[in-house]
């Protein structure tokens, strides 16, 4: 027997965990803030030369995977020397044993280049940036500020009569 279908509307919010997580599984990653959180997992010096590929896991298990890392040049050797640490920070931030090995790989490592907010964007009033002080993830964070931000100087060009 098929599943009832529903002709509501459905919220945006509602289908995209859906397309992101086949995505991110399709390639390995359970949980893609390993590769959005990278440096915060290993450090900022590792995560220079170092870049997260996907987590193989065992069938039918989610525990004790394969983490396979793109590292740049000669830097191999000295990520394979610290992949003890390595599997220990990353099975901190799962918060259960996760990875039980790294394999890596040589190639080059491509960065995004981290984009400045565009200068029309206003800056946060007092008020907005106490209420965003006891926020303590800075991903978290910095997405809250750059929406308030948004919205204030949306708010701006409304009541300067301007619509963008």
């Amino acid at each position: 027997m098929e599943p009832q279908r529903s002709n509501r509307a459905r919220p945006v919010s509602e289908l995209l965990p859906d397309v992101g997580r086949a995505a991110f599984r399709k390639f390995g990653f359970v949980q893609h803030a390993i590769v959005s959180r990278w440096a915060e997992i290993v450090g900022e010096r590792y995560a220079r030369v170092s870049m997260p590929e996907s987590i193989r896991f065992p069938q039918g298990q989610r525990a004790e995977g394969v983490l396979s890392l793109l590292v740049g040049g000669a830097h191999a050797p000295m990520m394979q020397h610290i992949a003890p640490e390595i599997i220990e920070r990353v099975n901190r931030f799962f918060g259960y044993a996760a990875v039980a090995r790294i394999a890596i790989r040589q190639g080059e490592i491509k960065r995004v280049a981290k984009t400045a907010p565009p200068p029309s964007l206003a800056p946060l009033t007092e008020a907005m940036g106490d209420s965003l002080r006891g926020i303590a993830d800075p991903e978290l964070k910095a997405v809250l500020e750059s929406l308030a931000a948004g919205v204030a100087a949306n708010d701006k060009n409304l009541k300067l009569g301007r619509i963008d």
